[in-house]
């Protein structure tokens, strides 16, 4: 069962690497209180010693975190072995304080190697069985599930460890990651992009400040959008309707020739824009085509852009602050 992991491989801010991180701490502690004369310089003894005592917080994060996550995998040794090496270390600490209250230096000489000798086995043991183990039957979410845990107890450390997993930036156009779906995904449908419901498409295009109708490669409007400011107003009437039909007698030549240069491929875009009611509209139509490249219809699109002409400079800032 027991190998030897690499643990240097660990990334940074995972539990496992936070123990090592801790373990330099503590053998500098333990260099420290085997160095000094507690009866000379008590003061500073005294010090070490509280620092070093701060091991009950790597003592309760294995107790409360790593072991009932080897306990799921079918380890109990470290939760019955390791917690009773944790208790013998808990009384020589309860022993080492009382003399130390009571000034009892030949007692704390005499009990402070006791002290550092059975931390020094205790890291051996998590060096070469526990966190070995640990790394192979613990997965990637029990870490990440364990370090979160791991926050209400804290560390060592004299300052809070970076986070795990440490995500960096990744520009949406590059991250190709496979996540699990936390959301439900009842009553939606799968686009090519991700899930909605009617609801949530319904929601979207109501939202989005633009005008958008949606004619099949049949000439027929099969969709309009409702916004709640539409540029040119619609009716239900439209639906099912030709295109021809949909636009003012001294547009239509116009529509139709888009219409006829999409379907036959010598175009895929035109655009235009007008003065409406004191309004600057920016109208423009799109081929929607296939994967093969056959012609399934056209998209027109019209937006009041009257404001967004005025805009110069930068604005980084939110306005509304």
């Amino acid at each position: 069962m027991y190998n030897n992991s690499n643990t240097d491989t660990l990334a940074e801010g995972h539990p496992v690497s936070i123990y090592f991180q801790e373990k330099e701490i503590i053998i500098g502690l333990l260099d420290e209180i085997s160095a000094v004369d507690s009866e000379l310089e008590f003061q500073k003894y005294t010090n070490i010693f509280n620092q070093l005592h701060t091991i009950e917080k790597r003592f309760a994060r294995k107790e409360n975190q790593l072991f009932p996550f080897l306990e799921k995998k079918g380890w109990n040794g470290p939760s019955q072995g390791m917690w009773s090496f944790h208790d013998i270390l808990r009384e020589q600490f309860r022993l080492l304080r009382k003399n130390m209250d009571n000034q009892e230096f030949d007692k704390i000489k005499t009990n402070t190697p006791f002290l550092v000798d059975g931390i020094y086995r205790l890291m051996g043991i998590e060096e070469t069985v526990l966190f070995p183990n640990a790394l192979d039957l613990l997965i990637e979410s029990d870490w990440i599930a364990m370090r979160k845990g791991e926050e209400e107890i804290g560390w060592m450390l004299p300052q809070t460890p970076v986070p795990f997993p440490n995500i960096e930036y990744v520009h949406p156009s590059e991250d190709f990651s496979k996540r699990e779906m936390t959301f439900s995904l009842e009553n939606t449908s799968h686009y090519d992009e991700g899930y909605m419901t009617v609801e949530q498409v319904n929601l979207l295009l109501k939202t989005m400040p633009l005008d958008l109708t949606f004619v099949d490669e049949n000439d027929k409007v099969i969709f309009y959008n409702r916004g709640e400011e539409r540029v040119f107003p619609r009716s239900a009437g439209i639906i099912g309707r030709e295109v021809k039909f949909c636009h003012p007698p001294k547009s239509v030549g116009t529509v139709l020739k888009i219409v006829d240069s999409f379907k036959n491929g010598s175009q895929n875009e035109a655009s235009f824009w007008i003065n409406f009611k004191e309004r600057l509209i920016y109208i423009r139509y799109f081929a929607v085509r296939d994967a093969n490249k056959n012609y399934k219809g056209v998209i027109e699109m019209s937006q009041d852009i009257t404001d967004i002409k005025k805009i110069e400079g930068e604005q980084r800032l939110l306005d509304w602050e």
